[in-house]
C-alpha cells in the first residue's frame, strides 16, 4: 500500500572537517607560490573550513555591485582567499620565511616558535 504523503528524501552532505591552518588573523606571510610568488601582506582573515586565508594586497579581485536604495552601485576591489598552502609566516627576527613549531608553557599555553632562529611568534588578535 502507498503512503498518505509521499516525502522526498534528502541526501544528506557529510560536512568536510575543519583544516588545521598554521597562520591566524594578523600574521605577516609571505606567498610561496603561484600568480602572486613573493608578495608579502598581512593576514586578514583565515577560513579554516576551506582552509584559505585572505592575505591584504594579494589576489585582489573586482566585483560590480548593483545600486540598491541603501548603497550606491560600482565596482568593487577587494582581497580573494587564496589557499593556505601558499603562504609562510615570516621569521619576526630576520623577516624571511620560515616554518613554525609549536611548544607547550609551564602554565600551559602554547607558543609559536620560528624553526629558523627560535624565536617566539607573538600572536597579534
Amino acid at each position: 500500500m502507498k503512503p498518505l504523503v509521499y516525502r522526498k528524501r534528502r541526501n544528506r552532505v557529510d560536512h568536510q572537517p575543519r583544516l588545521h591552518v598554521h597562520v591566524t588573523k594578523g600574521d605577516q606571510v609571505r606567498v610561496m607560490s603561484g600568480e602572486f610568488k613573493g608578495k608579502e601582506g598581512k593576514v586578514l582573515r583565515v577560513l579554516p573550513a576551506k582552509g584559505r586565508v585572505v592575505v591584504d594586497g594579494v589576489n585582489v579581485v573586482k566585483k560590480h555591485k548593483r545600486a540598491t536604495q541603501d548603497a550606491e552601485g560600482g565596482i568593487i576591489s577587494f582581497p580573494a582567499p587564496i589557499h593556505a598552502s601558499k603562504v609562510m609566516l615570516l621569521d619576526p627576527k630576520s623577516g624571511e620565511p620560515t616554518r613554525v613549531r609549536r611548544q607547550k608553557d609551564k602554565d600551559g599555553t602554547v607558543e609559536r616558535l620560528s624553526r629558523k632562529s627560535g624565536q617566539p611568534i607573538p600572536r597579534t588578535r
